[in-house]
């Protein structure tokens, strides 16, 4: 193991390396994969010398998703202190399912859960679990409110028609989720939005009272905290007043921009989060943990193990299921995802998570000001939002980000809103400054000089 350990030390310093000298990898086209690196698996093993050099081969060919260079996702860069708690995790080998094997830790991740519960304005009956990501916590929290609605479904299975209501700029998963819990794609409703992409109240209730008047069973709103594209915030507030007047489960979707209940600044943005069901982050993006770290919350604990819990001899074999803690997870074998984020929280404080926030908003407005300044541009989206779209020049974004891509230069992607398509700079590192941001612009002008785009 020791060994092990010095070459991994080895490998990691290689890549730190990698990622200033080659901050976007050179890509390799999937026809030549195979033969560019040795992936093959034979039945005699690879000596010493290969496996590294195989390795460092994996390293240098990989997504630089930790460099300055990298804005292509809704996460990205490197906190130590989070990595830390997630190379501990890996050595400890615990699986969360129950106090017995995973002791203390259970205590980490209640406590977690707990202070972000206390954070949003959940009550006393409060609680949660950690998920493999956030497709995975809409999908729980769709399951909960079918339960909910009719809990003989868990047995009977759905006999009507439940509607469920998203917007019509909200994350894939929620239509995918439908088929999943059995109530169909065809019986999710897309609900129409303003010109910033947030859900519109008015929208949902003549839409709720359409399928109420067909005789359908409206059950279930999900709001977005940060849309994929546009990164923009659904009144929560105002979509919370329809469904309490038909009392229907409101879940916030925040894996992108939930976080910003650590911000007393941008806060705001999820006003009247109290008043929802269940809500959803991702630490993994706005935090900067290490992938994956997505985190629901309910706010009676009551569903969880109504949709969740199972009893299991074998398994439970310790009596306070408070701490068994695949009672109230659609896992069983579950990872530990606690302890980075735990170890981020501890070493930097509530205030430090509050500065990561922020400063993603400080960096997204530098680079809304250089748009701004600059008449080869144009800007797409708005002010409290971490996505920043614009075009250059009138050039193709599907264009300009593939060959930006292709040769290496920057990893950002794009994406469309109708029916224009841009450059989507996404400002979620929080180890990117002003003068990263400047490069960025810099970096892409030069680019598109010397091509000729």
């Amino acid at each position: 193991m020791q060994d092990d350990l010095k070459l991994f030390t080895e490998l990691v310093e290689f890549l730190i390396s990698e990622e200033a000298n080659q901050p976007v990898a050179i890509p390799i086209d999937t026809n030549k994969l195979y033969d560019s690196i040795d992936l093959e698996l034979r039945d005699e093993p690879t000596v010493d010398d290969a496996f590294v050099g195989t390795l460092k081969d994996i390293i240098k060919s990989t997504p630089k998703t930790a460099s300055k260079a990298f804005f292509n996702q809704l996460f990205g860069g490197r906190i130590s202190k989070s990595t830390l708690g997630d190379l501990l995790a890996v050595m400890l080998n615990n699986s969360m399912y129950t106090y017995k094997v995973a002791g203390v830790h259970v205590g980490i991740e209640k406590t977690i859960l707990q202070n972000i519960c206390d954070r949003i304005g959940y009550g006393s009956l409060s609680d949660g679990t950690i998920a493999p990501g956030g497709s995975m916590c809409n999908y729980m929290a769709m399951l909960m409110a079918r339960d909910a609605f009719d809990a003989s479904i868990r047995n009977e299975g759905v006999s009507g028609k439940l509607i469920a209501y998203t917007s019509d700029t909200s994350h894939y998963s929620v239509t995918k989720n439908a088929s999943f819990v059995g109530i169909g794609r065809h019986q999710v409703r897309s609900v129409k939005t303003n010109a910033k992409g947030e859900m519109l109240a008015e929208a949902l209730e003549l839409q709720i009272q359409e399928d109420i008047a067909k005789g359908y069973h409206p059950f279930f709103v999900n709001a977005t905290a940060g849309t994929t594209v546009l990164g923009a915030f659904d009144d929560v507030e105002q979509l919370s007043k329809v469904c309490k007047t038909h009392n229907l489960w409101l879940h916030l979707d925040g894996a992108y921009c939930g976080s910003v209940i650590f911000s007393n600044r941008y806060k705001h943005l999820v006003n009247g989060i109290e008043f929802t069901n269940s809500f959803s982050l991702n630490a993994h993006k706005m935090l900067g943990t290490p992938l994956g770290c997505s985190i629901i919350v309910t706010q009676d604990k009551k569903h969880l193990y109504q949709s969740f819990s199972n009893d299991a001899e074998y398994l439970y074999q310790t009596d306070d299921d408070a701490f068994n803690l695949g009672k109230t997870s659609l896992q069983c074998g579950r990872r530990n995802d606690a302890l980075k984020l735990w170890t981020l929280w501890k070493s930097v404080g509530t205030k430090g998570l509050e500065h990561i926030v922020d400063h993603q908003f400080y960096v997204a407005e530098v680079a809304r000001t250089y748009i701004k300044s600059n008449s080869d541009y144009t800007l797409y989206s708005f002010d409290d939002s971490i996505s920043v779209c614009f075009n250059y020049k009138g050039i193709s974004a599907k264009t300009l980000c593939t060959k930006l891509y292709e040769h290496s230069k920057l990893m950002v992607g794009y994406g469309t809103f109708r029916g224009n398509t841009f450059v989507r700079l996404v400002t979620i590192n929080t180890q990117v400054e002003e003068k990263d941001i400047i490069l960025f612009f810099k970096v892409l002008e030069d680019f598109v000089d010397s091509k000729d785009l």
